[in-house]
C-alpha cells in the first residue's frame, strides 16, 4: 500500500454498538488495520461496556459493574480504533453517512447537535430490546433489563423496598412485610435475575439488615410457555424449576400476563400478582429505529442479512448479533439472540469485511451451536452442551456446568483485551470476590 497523501481519505469502518459482537468487532479491526490508513469508528450510546449476560447479577447488586465494565475510550485507544458517543437515528445510504441524535445532557441541554458520519464501509451491531408484544401498562410500569442503566435502577429500588421492610420489623418483628418482585419471561434471563435476588437477599444480613432474610422476598416467575427454559431439554428445564421453588420462587407456566399496573401483573385467568417491583424479560426485538433505515427488516425490527451478513439490499452494510436475522440453510428457525452468536458473528463479519476490502471471496457465516447454560446464581448450574457439532446434546449440571457458565465469560475478555491482560483481569477478578463486598449497596 503506497502512503497516504493529502489528496487520499482513509477508508472508515464504522460499527455502530458497542456489545459483545460489536466491541469484539471493533477491537479486530483496529487492531489489525491501525490507524495509519483507515479509521476504525465505534459508535454507541454508553460510555461503558458491560457484558449483557451479567445485567442481571448487576440489577441483584451481586456484581459491581464499575469494577467489570471496559471504557469505551482507553480501550479505543489501546487498540486502535475511535469511539464516538451517540445514538443513531437513521442513515443515508446514498451518501453513506450514518446520522447521529443530538446528544443532550442531563438537564435536556444541548452537548453536540445533530451530526453525521462517513463510512466506506458499515457495521450494525445495536443488539436488541425487550418487546413487550403492545401488552397493555408493561411500558409505563415494569422495568426492562437492556442496559446497565435499567440494571441499576432496579438495584435501587429493590434495596429501598429492603430498606423499607427491614425498618418495618425492626419495629414490629411480627409484621407481614415483604418485597414482592414479579418477572414475566422464563428464559435464561429471567430465571436467573429469579435466583440472583435469593442469593441478594441472603448476603443482605451482614451490611446491617440483620432482620431481613430471604423469607421476605416474594418472587414470582411467569411464563406464557408450557414449561420455562424451551431452548435446555425438557429434563433440565424441569431440575431448574425445582430448584427455584425450592429457593421459595411460585414458578407459573402457561400464563399469559395481559395487563401491568402499578400494583402488579394481571393475568388472562384473571389473577392480580401483587409486586413491588415488576420486571419485563419476555422476549427480544430490534431498535424501533433499524425499521426506517431503509434496509431490509423483519416484523421484529431484524435486518435480514445474507449468509455473508451482508443486508440483503446493500452489501457494504453488515448486521451482526441480536439485530441480525439469519436462517442456517436447512434450519427452520433463524440463530438465536445468544452470546455465543455474535461472537461468531463478529469472527465472520472481520473476515468478510477484510476480504471486501482486498477484494477476495466472502465465506458464508455458519452458526455453530454450543448449547446452553442457565446459572442459578451460586446454587446451581444447568445446561447442554456441543449442540449440533456431534449431533446430539450432553446434559451437565451442578459445578461442571458453573465452570462451563464462567468461561464464556472469560472468553469474552480475552476476545476484547487479548491474552494477556485478559487472564490479568480473569485473576483479578478471583482476588475480587475475596476482598470486595458480595454486594453492591450504593
Amino acid at each position: 500500500m503506497t502512503p497516504k497523501t493529502a489528496k487520499q481519505r482513509k477508508t472508515q469502518i464504522v460499527v455502530v454498538g458497542g456489545g459483545a459482537a460489536g466491541l469484539e468487532l471493533a477491537t479486530r479491526l483496529g487492531a489489525h488495520y491501525g490507524r495509519e490508513h483507515f479509521d476504525i469508528i465505534l459508535v454507541e450510546k454508553n460510555r461503558t461496556h458491560i457484558w449483557k449476560p451479567l445485567l442481571h447479577e448487576v440489577a441483584a447488586g451481586s456484581l459491581d459493574a464499575n469494577l467489570d465494565e471496559v471504557g469505551y475510550r482507553s480501550h479505543g485507544h489501546a487498540f486502535g480504533y475511535r469511539f464516538f458517543y451517540g445514538v443513531m437515528e437513521g442513515l443515508d445510504i446514498d451518501s453513506r453517512h450514518v446520522l447521529i441524535a443530538p446528544i443532550l445532557d442531563e438537564d435536556g441541554g444541548e452537548i453536540m447537535g445533530r451530526h453525521s458520519i462517513r463510512y466506506d464501509y458499515l457495521v450494525l451491531a445495536v443488539g436488541s430490546v425487550s418487546n413487550d408484544f403492545g401488552t397493555k401498562g408493561v411500558a409505563q410500569h415494569c422495568i426492562f433489563l437492556d442496559s446497565r442503566l435499567q440494571a441499576d435502577r432496579f438495584r435501587t429500588k429493590l434495596l429501598n423496598y429492603c430498606l423499607r421492610v427491614s425498618r418495618t420489623l425492626t419495629q414490629d418483628p411480627q409484621a407481614d412485610a415483604n418485597v414482592r418482585v414479579d418477572i414475566v419471561g422464563g428464559g435464561a434471563t429471567g430465571v436467573e435475575l429469579a435466583a440472583e435476588l435469593y442469593n441478594a437477599a441472603v448476603a443482605l444480613r451482614h451490611y446491617g439488615l440483620e432482620v431481613f432474610d430471604e423469607s421476605r422476598l416474594k418472587v414470582t416467575l411467569i411464563e406464557a410457555g408450557p414449561r420455562i427454559l424451551p431452548q435446555l431439554p425438557e429434563k433440565l428445564a424441569m431440575a431448574a424449576h425445582k430448584e427455584l421453588e425450592a429457593l421459595g420462587v411460585r414458578v407459573l407456566t402457561g400464563e399469559q400476563v395481559v395487563e401491568a399496573t402499578n400494583e402488579g401483573m394481571i393475568t388472562r385467568s384473571g389473577e392480580l400478582i401483587k409486586a413491588d417491583l415488576r420486571v419485563w424479560a419476555a422476549g427480544v426485538k430490534g431498535p424501533d429505529v433499524l425499521a426506517h433505515l431503509g434496509l431490509e427488516t423483519t416484523a421484529n425490527n431484524q435486518l435480514v442479512v445474507r449468509p455473508t451478513l451482508q443486508t440483503s439490499r446493500d452489501e457494504r452494510i453488515f448486521a451482526i448479533g441480536d439485530c441480525a436475522y439469519f436462517v442456517p440453510a436447512g434450519q427452520t428457525g433463524p440463530v438465536p439472540p445468544r452470546a455465543q452468536a455474535a461472537h461468531q458473528m463478529a469472527n465472520t463479519a472481520y473476515h468478510n469485511i477484510r476480504s471486501l476490502i482486498s477484494e477476495k471471496p466472502l465465506k458464508q457465516f455458519v452458526y455453530r451451536d454450543h448449547g446452553s447454560l442457565v446459572s442459578l446464581s451460586h446454587f446451581s448450574t444447568v445446561g447442554s452442551l456441543m449442540g449440533n457439532l456431534i449431533g446430539g446434546r450432553m446434559a451437565i449440571e451442578g459445578r461442571l456446568a458453573r465452570l462451563v457458565y464462567l468461561s464464556l465469560y472469560r472468553m469474552h475478555l480475552i476476545a476484547i483485551h487479548g491474552w494477556f491482560k485478559g487472564i490479568a483481569l480473569i485473576l483479578l477478578g478471583h482476588v475480587n470476590q475475596v476482598i470486595r463486598p458480595r454486594l453492591k449497596l450504593h
